[in-house]
């Protein structure tokens, strides 16, 4: 073991804890090569016999530390009054300097000896720099277990049993080492045994009975995160600050030499889990971005933003755009390329091909769970709902109860009417996690999809309750409401979501078309303004708009607003028969401001799309016949009631067809009378003349029918 009076340390626990800096160290003036590992001398007040040496390494969660007094809790004092404040404690050094990585199965035991060593000439420092690493090495190979202090041993049984997940043990021995050695290092570990067991209450209490929570930020992380999970936001927020006390007015950072998350930044996300608890969502996003502005590593912050929906799509992307991503040296654009592929889908698609094309071929990612979902929620964007069902299928084949793609699955399967699929999945999930929201909102989509409104609506509520932040938990119970027309509750269910969830257009969306049932256009008008400010890419939005403006006689804004829809849906690259309603929409508006030939294009190109459809073909016998093209007005409300007889508009415009084609005069620039030479004949009396022309619009039908006729039948699509 050691040499002389300098007693060692256990490599796996050497008091790995924020606690540092309550033991001071003499280094001898003099140190001899052969023997530099082992005759430094340590002396601590506090506790000696148990802990003779000085902790050089630091807590898991990577306390961010380079002297002894910025972020250190120091061993209890005689005079408590006179204990800094925490925040007054902190330096910008001490928490932003450089560290070395910390792990529970190595460390370095000598480090900040050597930092506070004086006796080594500055000019030679790197060459014994470099024979103390040597040196250190041998030490912490040559450690003899059987003979550290018992207080050490306790220690490694302690963590040994809390990686191991034995917590029942690790309590048992943290109690009674704590017990032992009164160490503030000691009471922090028994409260992360606490933690990781869920006894919160304990944990709170245990940093908080000796002050180390106004002491040390990890206590004050820990005790933060401990008040959250008992749901006590307000006093978690007591105990991280609403505002963050490290924040540089330059915005600078400095880097993080170990490769951990910066303290600072954690402390950052925290706040803005407490903010979002509490419904302060603008703080929330703000606390969220600083934490990610500090540690760009900080994946938690950077999810919660993005699944959370907190950020617009358009913000979304403008963030990422001002994140430094320089800390990660080499890992710099696969992090970045991990980062795009989870953004907004409706907007950049061409950048979230290129991230997924990268990390591909570079990084061999392809079948990667996170960019199977990525691909997953861009079909599911483009509404091409097999797709994304066959994706995520194989996705769940690898791992069946991945929850970042079940939503997505059970969406999927929802809108295609899986009704036995849906009722496979959900049974498993109620089996294997009860008390998971994704699991009732799977159930909830399976009673909606067999049309058992009621139940259906328990459910979604159910899964809201477990996960206040799981959107579409609360629009699938917003829909509960809109199928039975209750209007009322559906708008107080969507207006709800809205304001949980500021970062999607859907809510608002939603809204509107509830107002546009019910009649009320201004109001439906300001919800899908509102909508259209956080989207304006979605095509289902543009869509609604056109529908609004086309009731209230606007016609030449319906048309602008279909238009976009049109284009929304080349730039999201879908051709899904889900967008059929934009281009029979905007028929109607063409048909409405006198575009017929253009409206007969839209019709013709909805049913090349969607087959033969009674309502499409009753429309466009319609424009046939006010553009007097009566034949081919006939063949289609023909087609239209051999779908359904029972159209009365088809039967009514049939009539009318009919009898214009036994009626109708033709004169002489007639194209008909060209056609057929009828002016030649055209020097009889009325009545002869009206006989002719009666008789001759039969054999004008018939070389109609011959294809003759075919002004009508071009095959581009131009709504210019």
């Amino acid at each position: 073991m050691s040499r002389g009076n300098t007693p060692s340390q256990h490599n796996s626990t050497l008091a790995i804890s924020p606690l540092v800096g309550s033991r001071s160290l003499q280094v001898p003036q003099q140190r001899n090569a052969a023997n530099a590992s082992s005759t430094r001398q340590w002396s601590g007040s506090h506790r000696a016999a148990q802990t003779p040496h000085h902790s050089v390494t630091y807590s898991p969660l990577v306390q961010k530390i380079q002297n002894n007094a910025s972020l250190a809790t120091p061993a209890p004092v005689q005079d408590h009054g006179s204990t800094a404040g925490l925040l007054a404690s902190m330096t910008k050094n001490g928490l932003f300097g450089p560290t070395m990585p910390s792990t529970l199965r190595k460390v370095s035991i000598l480090g900040d000896a050597r930092r506070q060593s004086t006796s080594i000439d500055n000019a030679a420092s790197d060459a014994a720099g470099a024979e103390d690493r040597v040196a250190d090495d041998r030490l912490v190979q040559d450690i003899d277990i059987a003979q550290l202090p018992a207080a050490e041993k306790l220690r490694l049984w302690r963590h040994d049993s809390l990686m191991q997940h034995q917590y029942r043990t690790a309590e048992y021995i943290g109690d009674k080492v704590y017990a032992m050695t009164g160490d503030p290092n000691d009471a922090f570990w028994l409260a992360q045994v606490y933690y990781n067991s869920g006894s919160y209450i304990r944990a709170v209490e245990l940093l908080t009975r000796n002050n180390l929570d106004t002491s040390s930020v990890m206590c004050r992380y820990l005790t933060a995160l401990c008040l959250i999970q008992l749901k006590k936001y307000e006093d978690a927020l007591d105990i991280v600050g609403e505002t963050n006390p490290f924040r540089d007015p330059l915005g600078n950072h400095v880097k993080n030499q170990d490769g951990g998350i910066k303290l600072e930044s954690s402390m950052c996300y925290l706040r803005g889990k407490i903010f979002s608890a509490l419904n302060n969502f603008d703080k929330a996003k703000e606390s969220l971005k600083e934490a990610l502005l500090v540690d760009v590593k900080n994946f938690e912050a950077f999810d919660e933003l993005i699944s959370k929906n907190l950020l617009t799509p358009t913000e979304q992307w403008t963030f990422i755009s001002s994140l430094d991503f320089s800390d990660l040296d080499d890992n710099e654009e696969l992090i970045k390329s991990l980062y795009i592929t989870k953004l907004s889908k409706y907007l950049n698609l061409d950048q979230v091909h290129n991230a997924h094309e990268f990390l591909g071929e570079e990084y061999k990612l392809d079948n990667n769970t996170d960019l199977i979902q990525s691909n997953a929620d861009t079909l599911f964007t483009q509404c091409k709902f097999s797709e994304c069902l066959k994706l995520c299928e194989e996705a769940l084949e690898k791992d069946e109860f991945n929850f970042s793609i079940l939503p997505i699955y059970i969406s999927c399967l929802y809108e295609l009417g899986g009704k036995n699929k849906l009722f496979l999945v959900s049974h498993k999930m109620a089996e294997n996690f009860p008390k998971h929201p994704i699991t009732w909102f799977g159930v909830g989509a399976y009673y909606m999809c067999t049309n058992k409104i009621s139940e259906a609506r328990k459910y979604f509520s159910k899964a809201s309750i477990l996960d206040p932040s799981f959107s579409q938990a609360w629009i699938g119970f917003a829909h509960t409401y809109a199928v039975e027309g209750e209007h009322e509750q559906a708008v107080s269910a969507y207006s709800t979501a809205s304001r949980y969830f500021p970062g999607t257009h859907l809510p608002n969306l939603f809204l509107g078309m509830q107002y546009l049932l019910m009649g009320t256009l201004p109001l439906a008008e300001e919800y899908f303004a509102l909508a259209y400010d956080i989207c304006p890419y979605d095509p289902l939005l543009l869509n609604e708009m056109g529908v609004l403006y086309f009731k209230k006689n606007d016609y030449l804004k319906a048309k602008r607003y279909l238009k976009k829809a049109w284009e929304a849906i080349k730039a999201l690259d879908s051709e899904s028969k889900s967008w059929i309603s934009i281009h029979t929409n905007l028929a109607h508006t063409y048909r409405k401001l006198g575009d017929n030939e253009r409206a007969v294009k839209c019709f013709r190109l909805v049913l090349e799309t969607t087959g033969k459809d009674a309502d499409t073909l009753c429309a466009l016998g319609y424009v046939y016949l006010r553009m007097n093209r009566i034949e081919k007005a006939i063949d289609s409300l023909h087609s239209s009631l051999a779908l359904r007889p029972s159209n009365q508009a088809a039967q009514d415009l049939l009539k009318q067809a009919l009898d214009v084609n036994l009626s109708t005069v033709l004169d002489e620039s007639h194209p008909l009378v060209i056609s057929s030479k009828l002016q030649e004949q055209g020097t009889g009396t009325a009545s002869k003349k009206r006989t002719a022309n009666i008789l001759d619009v039969h054999g004008v039908a018939k070389k109609l029918k011959h294809g003759q006729d075919s002004s009508d039948d071009e095959d581009s699509m131009d709504l210019e």
